[in-house]
C-alpha cells in the first residue's frame, strides 16, 4: 500500500471512529435554535432559522437533514484540509501526528455529538473568511464575519482571532514578523476594513440583548412549546439564553472561570493534547525564529477559553482550540514552502512520550457527553481499535522508499 493511501485511511480511520464514539440525532437544544427566527421581531441567532424557513418546513426530519448535511460538509472540508497539507510534505512526522491527534480529539467527538449546534456553521464561515482573506478580498470576508455574527454571537470568540491571524500571516508571509508592524498604515487600514463591521454587529447585539424586554421570554417560550417538539425544561432554558442579558451571564458565571480554566479535569484531559498540537506547530513552522507571530497564534487559540466566565458547558469550551490550531497550522502551511527531506528533523524522545501521552488521553478517555448519555466502545474494544494506528503510524515512520 503506498504512503499516501496509508495517510488517507489513517486519517479517515481517527475521523470515523471519533464520530461513531458520540453521534446521535440532533437534542432539543439545536432543534430549538433552528425553529427560532424573525417572526416576533429581531433576536440573537436568529438569522440561521429565518433563512432555514424561507427553503424547508420546519420540522425534526428538516432539521436533522439540514444538521447532518453541515456537519458533513464541515468534515469533508477539514479531511481535505488535512490530507493536502500533509502531502505538502508528506515526510514530516510531525505533521501527521499533529492532524492524526486533531481527528482524534474531543472537539471531532463533540462535533458529532452536537450535531444542529450553530458553531458547525460558524467555523464552516471562519474557513470561507480565512479563504477570503489568503485571496486579499478583506471586505468580502468581514460581510461574511458580520453574516456569522448574526447567526452566532459565539463567532466574536472563534471566528475573529483566527481571521486576525490569518491576515498578519498573510501579509508577513515572507518576513519576521513584529507586534511594531500593526501600526503601519497599509496594516492599519486592513484591520479596520476586516473588523470595524463584526465589531459593530457584536456590539450592537450585546446592546440589544442588554435592553431586550423580559416579554420575549414568554412569546419565544409559547412558541417552542406549540411546536409540539420541544419539552418545557428546554424551551425555558432556551428562551432564557435568548433574553437574559451578557452581563446576567457574566455574573452568574464569572466565579467559575478560574477552576474551568485552570483546575478542571479538562485541564490535564484537553490541556495536555492541546499542548501537543501546539507544540507541533511551533515545531514545523520553526517559529522559535518568529515568536511574536507565535504568541499571536496562542492567543488567537485560547480566546475561545474566555466563553468560561459567561458560559457553562465546559467540555464543549474546551474542544475549540482544537478547531483554532487546526485552522492556524492551514494557515501556516498553506503559506509555506515545501521542506526539504534533508531538513525534517527526528522527534525526540520526549516529544514521542508527549505524543504517546496525547493519543492515549483522546483516544482511551470517555468524554463527558451532554444529555446524560456516554460515550461508546468499552475500553477493551478501544484498546483493540488502537492497534492498527500505532501499525500505520510504524509504516509510515520508515523511510518513503521502503513503502512506495
Amino acid at each position: 500500500m503506498s504512503r499516501k493511501l496509508l495517510l488517507v485511511f489513517l486519517y479517515l480511520y481517527a475521523l470515523i471512529f471519533s464520530v461513531l464514539k458520540s453521534a446521535r440525532f440532533p437534542n432539543e437544544w439545536a432543534e430549538s435554535h433552528w425553529l427560532l427566527d424573525y417572526r416576533f421581531g429581531f433576536i440573537k441567532r436568529g438569522l440561521a432559522g429565518e433563512i432555514f424557513g424561507w427553503f424547508f418546513l420546519k420540522n425534526e426530519w428538516s432539521i436533522a437533514v439540514l444538521s447532518a448535511a453541515i456537519l458533513i460538509f464541515l468534515y469533508v472540508l477539514i479531511f481535505r484540509i488535512a490530507v493536502k497539507e500533509t502531502f505538502r510534505n508528506e515526510n514530516s512526522f510531525p505533521r501527521i501526528l499533529f492532524f492524526l491527534i486533531f481527528f482524534l480529539s474531543q472537539y471531532v467527538v463533540f462535533s458529532a455529538h452536537l450535531i444542529g449546534y450553530f458553531d458547525h456553521v460558524v467555523f464552516l464561515l471562519t474557513i470561507l473568511v480565512i479563504t477570503l482573506i489568503n485571496r486579499k478580498k478583506i471586505f468580502a470576508a468581514s460581510l461574511v464575519a458580520v453574516f456569522s455574527i448574526f447567526i452566532h454571537e459565539v463567532s466574536f470568540f472563534l471566528m475573529l482571532p483566527i481571521s486576525f491571524f490569518a491576515l498578519i500571516v498573510s501579509e508577513f508571509q515572507n518576513k519576521k514578523f513584529s507586534f511594531w508592524d500593526i501600526l503601519s498604515k497599509s496594516i492599519l487600514c486592513k484591520l479596520a476594513l476586516l473588523f470595524v463591521l463584526p465589531v459593530v454587529a457584536t456590539i450592537s447585539i450585546s446592546f440589544f440583548q442588554e435592553i431586550n424586554d423580559e416579554n420575549y421570554f414568554s412569546i419565544i417560550f409559547n412558541y417552542l412549546k406549540q411546536t409540539l417538539m420541544i419539552s418545557d425544561e428546554v424551551a425555558g432554558s432556551v428562551s432564557s439564553t435568548y433574553t437574559k442579558s451578557f452581563t446576567y451571564y457574566f455574573e452568574g458565571q464569572k466565579g467559575h472561570f478560574i477552576q474551568r480554566l485552570f483546575i478542571s479535569k479538562c485541564t490535564i484531559y484537553y490541556g495536555i493534547p492541546i499542548a501537543f498540537c501546539l507544540w507541533m506547530i511551533f515545531r514545523e513552522f520553526n517559529l522559535k525564529k518568529n515568536i511574536q507571530l507565535f504568541i499571536v497564534l496562542t492567543t488567537a487559540a485560547f480566546v475561545p477559553l474566555l466563553l468560561h466566565a459567561i458560559a457553562y458547558d465546559t467540555y464543549r469550551i474546551w474542544s475549540f482550540p482544537f478547531m483554532i490550531l487546526f485552522l492556524s497550522f492551514w494557515i501556516l502551511s498553506s503559506k509555506e514552502i515545501t521542506v526539504k527531506k534533508e531538513e525534517v528533523k527526528r522527534l525526540s524522545l520526549v516529544e514521542i512520550i508527549f505524543f504517546i501521552f496525547s493519543f492515549l488521553l483522546v483516544f482511551l478517555i470517555p468524554n463527558e457527553l451532554f444529555d446524560g448519555e456516554t460515550e461508546r466502545f468499552s475500553l477493551p474494544v478501544r484498546l483493540i481499535l488502537m492497534l492498527p494506528v500505532f501499525l500505520i503510524l510504524y509504516f509510515l515512520k520508515k523511510p518513503q522508499s521502503k513503502i512506495d
